[in-house]
């Protein structure tokens, strides 16, 4: 097997099983958990770029404005992904956040028509209209449109769509995102400290451990993928890239016990014909490039 491809589904994988793991942090809050997953991750990175010997990178990148204000812009939208997918999972919405993630590779192909100046081919037009289609079931049949889904979607098809043009690669990114995070981060848990409100503190040890684990948690999907997806095809990584929120849909139905009603099942159908289409169309296309 190419390790490439092991790599990028390990990846998946361990993104397939983030709710259970956010499950089991049982009462802390969402912005608690996403201030220590900041600042956790950091000291991770840190000692991963410590043990490689990799911190070259910072002070040239520290004497360019316009990296540091794209990364600003990357670190805030991981922040509103992170949270809004912590506060979905946290309050009994695990099918509508994996619903997030089947529709963000057409996110992507939006904002690479819109942003990239990227021409979409008539099968890519189709599969597009078959997600609006199917969001719009979804709308009426709810009586308001699927937010959760959207916002991870627009947040994390925003935050690709940035990193797709940085100037870092993807551990070097990744923790310099963190950088910028760890003095919000760090200073919440210390306004929480200060109240007497520190969950990290006021919690038992495994509660504890499972907050530091939040580090390497976040961070080893990261470089799993990036591994991964430099061995490769694109067309084999956007297939793998389904196991996650398919195994997130299954979690919310068998785990957690998520409703989820034969009309809202219709508008998935619509959305996955949508991905069916798009994926098909994309093979079909490298098919006959390789002929």
């Amino acid at each position: 097997m190419n390790p490439g491809i092991l790599y990028a589904a390990l990846a998946f994988f361990c993104w397939g099983l983030f709710p259970l793991y956010f499950h089991a942090i049982g009462p802390v809050p969402p912005m608690e958990i996403l201030s220590h997953r900041m600042l956790w991750s950091l000291v991770f990175l840190a000692v991963v770029l410590t043990a490689r010997s990799q911190w070259g990178w910072l002070p040239e990148v520290l004497k360019k404005p316009k990296i540091i204000v794209s990364f600003v812009a990357s670190a805030l939208l991981l922040t509103a992904n992170w949270f809004f997918y912590i506060w979905a999972v946290k309050n009994g919405h695990v099918i509508d956040a994996s619903l997030g993630y089947f529709i963000n590779p057409l996110i992507n192909v939006l904002f690479g028509l819109l942003f990239l100046k990227e021409r979409l081919r008539p099968g890519q037009w189709a599969a597009v209209g078959l997600a609006a289609l199917g969001v719009a079931w979804l709308t009426w049949q709810a009586g308001k449109p699927p937010y959760i889904a959207l916002v991870l979607g627009l947040t994390f098809g925003g935050y690709g769509l940035l990193r797709k043009t940085a100037a870092l690669a993807a551990l070097e990114g990744l923790s310099f995102e963190t950088i910028i995070l760890f003095p919000l981060a760090a200073a919440y848990v210390a306004w929480l400290s200060l109240h007497g409100e520190n969950t990290f503190v006021n919690s038992p040890a495994s509660t504890r451990w499972l907050l530091a684990a939040a580090g390497p948690i976040t961070a080893i999907p990261l470089l799993l993928f990036a591994a991964g997806a430099r061995r490769i095809p694109m067309s084999v990584l956007g297939m793998l890239q389904y196991l996650s929120p398919t195994m997130q849909m299954l979690l919310g139905l068998w785990f957690f016990g998520e409703a989820f009603s034969p009309e809202r099942l219709a508008g998935f159908i619509v959305i996955w014909s949508a991905l069916a289409v798009y994926m098909a169309e994309g093979w079909w296309i490298s098919r006959r490039a390789a002929g």
